[in-house]
């Protein structure tokens, strides 16, 4: 037992589904996280209650699956937020699947599966439907793309209330980006709704969501990875319109992050609400992993890029080397987690790698970091691409894990890292990756959401020149400082570069470009080459 439950749990792994197999039962997979309540309270009531527990332990193979530190299972088993309690066959295909179960529920959910289980053994189990087609819809990268998901900010936006959708509210971070290049006053209203509703005043730091179309009930969990993606755009925010409305918040919960999640050499994944009945204060779980520490690296240097904040740049830092020491493999393949025993490759833990490698660069004018991003972006084109699409992980392992998956939403994240990476190397062959990865789901442009926004930006990215500003000075100078600062979050700047001649700054847009020597001079060529 364990958690404080009676069911005989078992750890995610072959032997649990090898078992299952032996003995002809169904499994039952129990997604849970740390920082989630109901995860705590479904414990309590429905796997402490003894009745259930044993029918549990007799009849099943019940198994413990932590969200956070398996990744590619939360994909493909998630069935809309935590907890998640899923049945499958010995083969991971589902049976029955269902959130959150009081007693009775999972009374009549446990007696459901056990009749069509001994009905149709096997056969009961049904591959979701993301697995069943390994083939993305490939199609040619047009402005359509940009153009449908701007329609759809558009369309989707809540006037009165800011933010996209009815409740629950999420923040939606990427899509504030793509907002801000294109219709400012919704991002605005968005980050001042999220400010209102879902900062924690008090301690720092944002919700996960909130439960209400207004903004209220807020599920007060805390993650690093959401906390890092909105820092980032507040950041972005604040470069666009130097208002203290969205630094303030920004440089808070980077203090937050500091305080509550720091663990000596990284950022923790999570703390959790504080129950009512604890007098410890919230659950804590400080374990690192790669990807949301990669993201706040970006995060953290986004922040003080603009505001020459020391703080910031320096936890970036730590966690950077970190990353470098503890996480990445000499190969390019970055572990999850560091105590993970092989590193096996999977898709956001690479992304958000090369992103923070590429975002250290431009920042800090590290050359290390831009040579640790290529190797993992090489790794992962090695290792996950194929068929013109990035992969999750290598299809192997137990459960659904053998089954290819082609998530969308990493597809874009390495497009985006990648197309930085191409602009500081001056390799297409990323650039090109790129355009296949966006393709590759380009044949559904019209029936994507506003949630995947993000997408609609890397497509206009690859179909225009970027807005690249090479700094022949060290990192750090005025004219440093002044290219970061150019209202363009999707620029791509490199310091220290050995053309143009010391002291200048090129800026350059296709084949067009200017040289300057000031950063007033700059912030005039910017405006000239980006308008030609």
């Amino acid at each position: 037992m364990t958690d404080g439950t009676r069911v005989e749990w078992r750890p995610w792994g072959e032997a649990a589904f090898d078992e299952a197999r032996r003995t002809g039962a169904p499994v039952l997979l129990a997604l849970t996280a740390t920082w989630c309540g109901e995860c705590h309270e479904m414990d309590a009531r429905t796997y402490g209650e003894p009745r259930i527990a044993a029918n549990l332990n007799d009849g099943f193979v019940p198994v413990r699956v932590d969200v956070d530190r398996h990744p590619r299972v939360r994909e493909r088993y998630n069935v809309g937020g935590f907890p998640a309690t899923v049945f499958c066959t010995p083969s991971g295909e589902r049976i029955a699947s269902a959130g959150f179960l009081g007693p009775d529920g999972m009374r009549d959910v446990l007696d459901r599966v056990r009749e069509r289980w001994d009905t149709s053994g096997a056969e009961a189990g049904r591959l979701p439907r993301a697995l069943a087609d390994d083939d993305p819809p490939r199609g040619p990268v047009t402005d359509r793309i940009e153009g449908h998901l701007a329609g759809q900010v558009e369309g989707a936006f809540d006037a009165e209330y800011g933010g996209w959708g009815d409740a629950p509210k999420f923040p939606l971070p990427r899509t504030v980006e793509f907002a801000l290049k294109r219709d400012r006053s919704k991002a605005r209203q968005t980050l001042d709704a999220v400010t209102r509703g879902l900062f924690d005043e008090d301690a720092g730091g944002f919700y996960r969501y909130a439960r209400t179309r207004d903004w209220g009930d807020p599920d007060r969990a805390k993650l690093l990875a959401d906390n890092a993606a909105l820092v980032r755009a507040f950041a972005h925010a604040y470069c666009y319109t130097g208002e203290d409305a969205y630094r303030r918040p920004a440089e808070r919960t980077v203090e937050y992050l500091i305080d509550a999640l720091w663990n000596g050499s990284a950022f923790g994944g999570s703390q959790g609400p504080t129950e009512a009945e604890s007098d410890t204060g919230p659950r804590t779980d400080l374990t690192a992993f790669a990807d949301a520490n990669a993201l706040a690296v970006d995060a953290l240097l986004t922040l003080s890029a603009y505001t020459d904040a020391e703080r910031p740049r320096e936890y970036a830092r730590r966690t950077l080397s970190t990353l470098r020491s503890a996480f990445v493999a000499d190969d390019g393949t970055v572990r999850h987690r560091a105590d993970d025993g092989a590193p096996t490759l999977v898709l956001a833990d690479q992304a958000w790698t090369v992103a923070a490698g590429v975002r250290a660069t431009q920042v800090l004018g590290d050359e290390d970091a831009l040579a640790l991003a290529r190797r993992v972006a090489d790794r992962t084109v090695e290792g996950l691409f194929d068929d013109g699409s990035f992969r999750d992980g290598p299809a192997e392992g137990p459960g659904l894990l053998d089954r290819p998956f082609r998530p969308l939403d990493g597809n874009v994240e390495m497009a985006d890292a990648l197309l930085d990476l191409a602009a500081l190397t001056g390799e297409d062959r990323y650039r090109e990756v790129a355009r296949d990865a966006v393709a590759a789901f380009a044949g559904a442009w019209d029936r994507l959401g506003v949630q995947v926004a993000g997408y609609g930006a890397v497509a206009a990215r690859l179909l225009g020149d970027p807005l690249v500003i090479e700094v022949g000075t060290d990192p750090g100078s005025d004219l440093h400082r002044a290219a970061l600062r150019v209202a363009d979050h999707e620029k791509v700047v490199h310091p220290g570069a050995a053309d143009p001649a010391p002291g200048s700054a090129r800026v350059t847009v296709g084949d067009r470009s200017r040289t300057v020597e000031t950063p007033a001079a700059l912030a005039e060529a910017v405006a000239a080459v980006a308008g030609e």
